[in-house]
């Protein structure tokens, strides 16, 4: 897609002005039939839009605006269904099945969801709340393609003074998911140099929206360019800036560990797909084991070493999730972090991309074995699982990862404060 949409003209409100609101009362429960069908018409759709050449998954996010599950982490008391940190991943996982674009549009903003928990007792995080709870998607825009060491946060995004507020003006990158969003958290570096945030309508006057991401997989999720053309930004829209390096901030586990759960979910459509495979093929080879293919031992096995990679694969992205529970749990009940918890809950998920990667993308090209020739049509669509691992485990070599986690093996070395852990 190389479309630019610019922002409909909405000059200076402020990042309070109302927003439209869902239609549900509250989020589906995590095992509920509402939450099942919700996920198969999103599954449903995205097989639509297949067939029908691509698009955006539009009418996904309509779902998920109206069932509210951007707010399935708030305790119900704020409007939420007080999913753990498993439950959520659990959701990532099965959303993933059905779409991967769509829970990788939401990674952002479920981070913006954890950050106002562990902050609700301010005025200014609650109001925030208030509108997680009522379908309102957050995204953000911080990433820059320069020649500056990824993870300085040192921006060229300028935050200049303009009379009561201030004007945006730049251009990011890997913008995932904020094409869709309602608002958005923008970083920028004042007229003195430090790192500033802001969070504006995401369709105020001078945000232009290029979808022109062209990776080869995780195709819909809007991570491209995002430019900031003479943006105003009232001075009640600046929020704090949250360095990793402060010791008051979460580490970076979450959003690492959702792109795990969104490649557990792809592989649980792996599965999917290779056992229909193999049930609808008509014939088979002269020297095959069994003369139906359904009944042939070697199929067989590769079916069943493929459900167990995405066994594998899902039981450690949910024991990385309970780590993470043990750490926000203590940051939000205590508004301070634990660090020995945010470093346990870093360490499982950088050792879970380490350990699941090769054997998601060995399991992507091993469905073609149950197949044969005939499955490598391009209408057949089953090239699109490889390219989207591909695509999420190209987030944060992993390379680096396991040379941090061989560190802390053998030299006890803490796992970095950078934002990628």
């Amino acid at each position: 897609m190389t479309d630019t949409i610019e922002s409909p003209a909405a000059t200076k409100e402020s990042a309070q002005a109302q927003p439209v609101t869902g239609t549900s009362a509250a989020p589906p429960a995590p095992d509920s039939p509402e939450l099942r069908e919700i996920i198969a018409e999103i599954a449903e759709d995205a097989k639509r839009r297949r067939q029908s050449g691509g698009g955006r998954p539009e009418h996904a996010l309509k779902l998920i605006r109206s069932h509210k599950l951007g707010a399935v982490r708030l305790p119900a008391e704020l409007g939420g269904a007080g999913y753990s940190k498993r439950d959520l991943y659990s959701l990532i996982i099965r959303l993933a099945e059905a779409d991967p674009d769509v829970p990788h549009i939401l990674r952002i903003h479920w981070g913006f969801t954890e950050d106002r928990l562990r902050l609700r007792g301010q005025e200014s995080d609650r109001q925030w709340l208030t509108s997680i709870a009522d379908g309102v998607v957050f995204g953000g825009v911080s990433s820059e393609l320069t020649t500056k060491t990824v993870g300085t946060y040192n921006y060229d995004t300028t935050l200049t003074v303009d009379g009561d507020g201030f004007r945006l003006n730049g251009k990011k990158f890997y913008s995932t998911g904020s094409l869709y969003s309602d608002y958005l958290r923008v970083t920028a570096s004042d007229d003195a140099g430090t790192q500033r945030a802001a969070l504006i309508p995401a369709d105020r006057e001078g945000v232009i929206h290029a979808d022109d991401w062209d990776g080869i997989g995780q195709a819909q999720t809007g991570s491209g360019t995002t430019i900031l053309d003479n943006v105003y930004v009232a001075s009640d829209e600046l929020i704090n800036f949250d360095s990793p390096e402060d010791p008051k901030r979460p580490r970076g586990s979450q959003p690492q560990l959702i792109l795990h759960a969104i490649a557990a979910g792809i592989l649980r459509a792996v599965v999917a797909d290779a056992a229909e495979l193999l049930r609808t093929r008509n014939r088979t080879y002269v020297y095959a084991a069994a003369p139906k293919p359904t009944e042939d031992p070697q199929l067989l096995e590769v079916v069943g070493r493929l459900s167990s990679a995405a066994f594998v694969a899902e039981a450690t992205v949910l024991a990385a999730a309970d780590a993470q529970d043990d750490a926000a749990a203590y940051a939000i009940a205590n508004g301070a972090v634990c660090d020995r918890r945010e470093q346990r809950a870093s360490l499982l998920a950088a050792k879970t991309k380490v350990g699941i990667e090769d054997l998601a993308l060995k399991a992507a090209g091993d469905l073609f074995a149950v197949g044969g020739a005939s499955a490598t049509r391009s209408s057949a669509h089953l090239d699109r699982h490889w390219r989207n691992l591909r695509t999420l485990f190209s987030h944060n070599p992993t390379p680096y990862k396991a040379r941090v986690i061989g560190d802390h093996e053998v030299n006890n070395t803490p796992i970095p404060k950078a934002g990628f852990f």
